[in-house]
């Protein structure tokens, strides 16, 4: 994060986070501490020597900032925006309405004793499993964190679909998701059996199937949510190691992290949308569907056949080019 994407954050969490100052630390300040943990995963006994503050100071302010971020989600989340018919990119112009993508991460926690079973994955550690939705761009639409390590991806995304203010899905709109996940309505998954993962595309191998191009232009078009956990895991440490926060802190600091990816994925890249340009977002948003809109995740023969017709189309479409 550059100098100026800070003092946009700073701004933010002033001005819709309700962060406010202290006689003896500024809104910078508190920014700079909490930032400083999340980025190197440091405990408060040693921030507390690099900022001259006290162990309950640090942790206080960190919790206020913490709060502060969260506040501010309804402007750090990116609104899903489809795939347009005209859209020149090759790796979403394939799907047209395709919101972007989504899939599970396994994040270190540090729940009670009495919780690590429940936690505990097929791998024996303690974790907890995240939804991540993302934009084509790479910038998170939503996140689920809290979820037992032990937990299957489909559960969690029945969860996330169920909630009040849970994951919105249109009818006639769709994300991109793996094999791990039921080819349904909203929910466009690969073929099985078929060649799918990037690696086996490499060294010139060219699709014999639709279905393998299918496979191939999904994997490309899915990658995006691979990419942006990894951008998450290779920027902050705090996700690399098992913090000592309590296990909704640590879910806390899942979504902030996100929204701070989100926030420098903007100010890095282009200046953040004019009132104008929120309001042309807002009106496309509700004319995906209005009120109309996807409550459960099952398999469907329709959607399967929609599937096939996409496929065909595809591989016909590429061979006639080639």
């Amino acid at each position: 994060m550059d100098r100026r994407s800070f003092y946009k954050l700073c701004e933010l969490v002033k001005t819709l986070g309700g962060l406010e100052p202290t006689r003896n630390m500024g809104v910078e300040e508190m920014a700079s501490i909490f930032l400083h943990i999340l980025t190197h995963d440091v405990k408060n006994r040693i921030i507390k020597r690099q900022f001259m503050r006290s162990g309950e100071t640090i942790s206080r302010q960190f919790s206020k900032v913490l709060l502060a971020i969260l506040r501010c989600h309804t402007v750090l989340f990116k609104r899903p925006e489809p795939v347009l018919e005209n859209s020149t990119d090759d790796k979403c112009k394939w799907f047209k309405n395709y919101l972007g993508a989504l899939d599970g991460t396994h994040i270190k926690i540090n729940p009670l004793q009495a919780d690590k079973a429940r936690y505990r994955t097929r791998k024996g550690e303690i974790e907890t499993n995240v939804l991540g939705v993302c934009s084509q761009d790479g910038q998170f639409i939503y996140v689920l964190p809290r979820w037992e390590g032990s937990a299957t991806d489909s559960r969690v995304l029945r969860d996330a679909i169920s909630r009040p203010n849970g994951l919105r899905v249109p009818k006639g709109y769709y994300y991109l998701c793996d094999a791990g996940y039921k080819n349904g309505e909203g929910f466009l998954t690969p073929y099985k059996g078929q060649r799918y993962h990037l690696s086996e595309w490499r060294h010139g191998a060219h699709p014999r199937t639709p279905q393998e191009f299918f496979n191939m232009k999904h994997s490309f078009a899915k990658n995006v949510i691979e990419r942006c956990f990894g951008m998450l895991k290779g920027h902050w440490a705090i996700v690399r190691s098992k913090s000592f926060y309590p296990v909704k802190t640590q879910c806390r600091i899942i979504i902030a992290y996100c929204l701070l990816h989100n926030h420098i994925r903007r100010e890095m890249t282009v200046d953040p949308p004019d009132d104008q340009e929120v309001d042309q977002m807002q009106q496309a948003e509700d004319d995906m569907g209005g009120n109309d809109l996807i409550t459960h995740v099952e398999s469907s023969n329709a959607w399967t056949l929609l599937r096939d017709q996409m496929a065909n189309h595809m591989f016909n479409t590429w061979r006639s080019r080639n």
